[in-house]
């Protein structure tokens, strides 16, 4: 056989799997896109209920304001704008009802490219994303905004003794975009967990070395909480507590898993001795 074709037949095998991969990797794509938009619809179908129970810690807030007597009232101000905040609702939800199919066909695609052991060490964590981005999602509806929206509630004037009235007429779409980068920022960093510790099973950092940074660790939590958040004191600093409170979470995890490879490497070299 010649040299060229040696090259060619070489250039033919290594072609053949990448071929294989994009079609495993366009039929993964086609299931997650379809299950996103079965998902899309069903919200989006049911967008206004959706919508009520996202209003509802802003009726929460009103009785920590002490506001009785008066119905909470959202406005638009846009003929369209109502519909873009339903389409919104829908994208939202969609991806998140989505997301155990999306995930799933993830991992369905790097899989076969992963030992026995590296499958069982991914799987946790594929599970442990979408609880702790739904417990970040909760602790902003039950607790969070209702705080945030008691905050802005506060700022409203009675017009009484010759002052004007000033009242909180919200937005529908400002209301939306307020509730969901909340719960995107809560969901984002309830990941830390997650993050620090497959830092630590891929070697790249420790549990001292994530111990030995907290204070770089506290100005970034800040500065994350004032990117994330709207602009008021009272939003930054719920976001960057539990944030310092994940990054000590994360430390705890990191060492435990420390001493788990410490164990499993003392009773390898024991059989090894032995």
């Amino acid at each position: 056989m010649s040299g060229t074709e040696r090259d060619t037949s070489e250039i033919d095998a290594s072609s053949a799997p990448l071929i294989e991969h994009l079609i495993e990797l366009r039929k993964r794509l086609i299931w997650s896109i379809l299950g996103f938009f079965i998902a899309f619809v069903f919200c989006f179908f049911f967008a206004k209920g959706i919508f009520n129970l996202l209003v509802i810690p802003y009726q929460q807030a009103t009785e920590w304001a002490g506001i009785t007597g008066r119905q909470v009232e959202l406005i638009y101000t846009a003929p369209q704008e109502f519909f873009f905040t339903q389409v919104k609702i829908a994208a939202f939800g969609g991806f998140f009802l989505a997301f155990p199919l999306i995930a799933g066909q993830v991992y369905k695609f790097v899989a076969p490219g992963l030992y026995r052991n590296e499958r069982a060490a991914f799987l946790p964590f594929l599970i442990a994303t979408p609880l702790l981005f739904l417990l970040g999602a909760a602790l902003v509806y039950f607790f969070f905004t209702p705080m945030v929206m008691w905050f802005f509630l506060s700022m409203e004037q009675q017009g009484t003794g010759g002052q004007a009235a000033i009242q909180l007429l919200p937005r529908v779409s400002e209301y939306l975009s307020l509730i969901m980068t909340l719960i995107f920022a809560f969901g984002l960093v309830f990941q830390l967990p997650v993050v620090a510790t497959l830092l630590v099973r891929a070697g790249i950092t420790s549990s001292e070395g994530l111990a030995s940074k907290r204070k770089y660790a506290i100005v970034i939590a800040f500065i994350a909480a004032a990117i994330l958040t709207p602009p008021d004191p009272l939003s930054q600093i719920g976001l960057a507590v539990p944030t310092i409170l994940l990054y000590e979470v994360s430390i705890i995890a990191a060492r435990m898993i420390e001493k788990k490879r410490a164990e499993q490497l003392d009773g390898a070299d024991a059989q090894t001795g032995s």
